[in-house]
């Protein structure tokens, strides 16, 4: 007799890969979309090669030089915080906000601060190399146009080249948090749930 199965990210009969499950919690941190094949290609090289330098790390320091094996020591655990950052490079989102991490900085927005957010047509980088090319971005801009429009997200980055669909799903659902848990008595009121495309 063939059994449903609930898996941590699948509700039996639901199609859709980024529902949310009755006992989420809220408050917590999470990226509203997996992964892309790139970021995580990268970071599996890099733990890749952080084992062969911990592979090192013991052949060294069975050879008796302790100070070797430390340096290589250092340098793999180094490695291995490179693939760890390089996995939560993206956009979080919670009740409180929303968050942009980056790989040397990141930024936080409560979601009453949110002006506007939406979908535009503008130049955007490549996989985060200088070189910009036509495409998306999901850009929120804050109360009293204090600052350049932060991009959240692109369809160009390393979790959405070439999969312009995951794209669309994680901008609405951005989008939507912020629907839900932005100011009702703002700006942030009149951006409808959907994704707006405007060209710039």
């Amino acid at each position: 007799m063939p059994l449903p199965f609930l898996t941590a990210d699948r509700a039996p009969g639901a199609d859709g890969d980024d529902l949310a499950l009755p006992f989420d919690d809220h408050d917590q941190w999470r990226r509203p979309y997996r992964p892309g094949p790139w970021r995580v290609a990268a970071a599996a090289v890099a733990l890749l090669v952080t084992a062969f330098m911990l592979l090192a790390t013991l052949v060294v320091a069975l050879a008796g030089d302790p100070a070797a094996a430390g340096t290589c020591a250092g340098a793999a655990a180094a490695v291995l915080l490179v693939a760890l950052r390089l996995l939560r490079v993206g956009t979080w989102v919670s009740r409180h906000g929303v968050r942009r991490v980056r790989f040397l900085r990141t930024v936080t927005v409560p979601w009453s601060r949110v002006a506007s957010m939406r979908t535009v047509q503008q130049p955007v980088r490549c996989m985060g190399l200088p070189r910009t090319v036509q495409g998306q971005a999901l850009v929120l801009v804050r109360h009293g146009g204090t600052g350049e429009p932060m991009t959240l997200l692109t369809d160009h980055n390393a979790d959405f080249l070439a999969r312009v669909e995951a794209f669309d799903r994680a901008a609405d659902t951005v989008e939507a948090w912020n629907a839900e848990y932005g100011s009702p008595t703002g700006p942030a009121a009149a951006v409808p749930a959907g994704r707006s495309h405007v060209r710039v």
